[in-house]
């Protein structure tokens, strides 16, 4: 749980910028890739990455709008790792202009019941964390380059 907007803001920026990796690593070639046929393939993890934070946001107060519109299904990786960019600056200005550090810890309702906007802004942030674990196990299924987000990668040590 968040209890200050700089705190939420410093997190923020460095998941969005491990998440602007990995997303930077996806091809248009390979955007069908999943794990096996009917899950989530890169494509759809790279567009939900893309315009769930504006859902996050807006449970918290905040007016961040997803910009990605048309289907889903022909995507291209160029604008999802530029609607992702904006949707980061969306929330991190947001987040600055109308969020304190007292409406952090305030309950609010929320689809998992009463909660805090702070509680609720890292669940935003767990959120992009899980999935960005997703599409690295299937980037490296797709022989596609992984790039170190936490740490480097095996292939990043040699």
């Amino acid at each position: 749980m968040y209890r200050t907007v700089n705190d939420f803001i410093v997190d923020w920026s460095v998941a969005a910028e491990g998440t602007l990796r990995v997303l930077q690593s996806l091809s248009d070639e390979k955007l069908d890739q999943a794990i096996v046929e009917g899950h989530s393939t890169l494509g759809w993890l790279g567009w939900h990455l893309a315009t769930s934070p504006a859902f996050f946001s807006g449970l918290v107060g905040l007016n961040v709008e997803s910009a990605i519109g048309g289907n889903k299904e022909e995507i291209k990786v160029r604008e999802i790792v530029e609607m992702y960019k904006k949707i980061v600056e969306a929330v991190k200005s947001e987040a600055e202009s109308n969020l304190t550090d007292e409406k952090l810890v305030e309950k609010i309702e929320s689809f998992a019941g009463e909660t805090t906007r702070g509680t609720l802004l890292r669940k935003l942030i767990d959120h992009q964390t899980h999935h960005r674990g997703q599409m690295t196990v299937l980037l490296r299924q797709a022989g596609l380059p992984v790039p170190g987000v936490m740490g480097p990668t095996k292939e990043e040590q040699l």
